[in-house]
C-alpha cells in the first residue's frame, strides 16, 4: 500500500492511470465506453437525489479494504461523515452499497471484486451488466462471497435497502 501511494506521489502513478489495487497488485482498469459512462453518470444523478444528505456518493474514487486493497468502485453510497472522508479513504463499515457497471469485465467483477466486498463486509453489492440489460443485487456478505443475491432486469424496481432507495431498472439502460 505504502509503496502504491509513493509511486502516485513520485508521479509513476497519474490520476489519468486507470489502475486499481488489488490484494497487492496494480491492476490497469478496462477504458470506459460511453454505454459505462451513462450509465454511471445516470446512476449518480439518481442517487446524488434519492439520498440527499442522509448518505454521501462518490464516483469512481478508491475505498481501502485493506493495506493491500484499494478498488475504484463505479459508484458508492457511503456513511455521511463531516470530514467528506478528506482525512481517510472509505473503509467497508462506511460503505453502504458499492456498484460496478460491466460491459466487457463482468466476469472480473463478479470473481474477483465481488468476492473481495463480500470478504471485506461491504452490506450490498449491485453488478449493472450492460450487456444483459440487468441489474445482481448482492446482499449479506460472508468470506466465501454474497449469500444472498438476485437478477433484476429492466421490468424491475430495485430496492436498496441499507441507503432506502427504489430505483426503475429501465432507467440505467438509455
Amino acid at each position: 500500500m505504502d509503496d502504491y501511494h509513493a509511486m502516485a506521489r513520485a508521479g509513476i502513478l497519474s490520476e489519468d492511470d486507470r489502475v486499481e489495487l488489488i490484494e497487492g497488485e496494480i491492476v490497469v482498469m478496462s477504458p470506459v465506453g460511453s454505454r459505462h459512462a451513462a450509465c454511471v453518470d445516470i446512476l449518480a444523478e439518481f442517487l446524488f437525489g434519492a439520498v440527499d444528505r442522509r448518505a454521501s456518493i462518490r464516483v469512481q474514487s478508491p475505498i481501502r479494504l485493506d493495506d493491500a486493497t484499494e478498488p475504484q468502485p463505479d459508484v458508492c453510497v457511503l456513511v455521511r461523515r463531516d470530514d467528506a472522508y478528506s482525512q481517510s479513504l472509505p473503509r467497508p463499515e462506511d460503505v453502504l452499497l458499492a456498484i460496478e457497471v460491466s460491459d466487457t469485465t463482468r466476469d472480473y467483477d463478479r470473481r474477483v471484486k465481488a468476492r473481495l466486498y463480500a470478504r471485506h463486509g461491504i452490506r450490498e453489492f449491485w453488478l449493472v451488466d450492460l450487456g444483459s440489460r440487468t441489474v445482481e443485487a448482492c446482499s449479506a456478505p460472508g468470506p466465501d462471497g454474497y449469500d444472498e443475491r438476485s437478477v433484476h432486469d429492466v421490468d424491475d424496481c430495485l430496492r436498496a435497502p441499507g441507503v432506502e432507495i427504489d430505483l426503475e431498472v429501465r432507467r440505467l439502460f438509455p
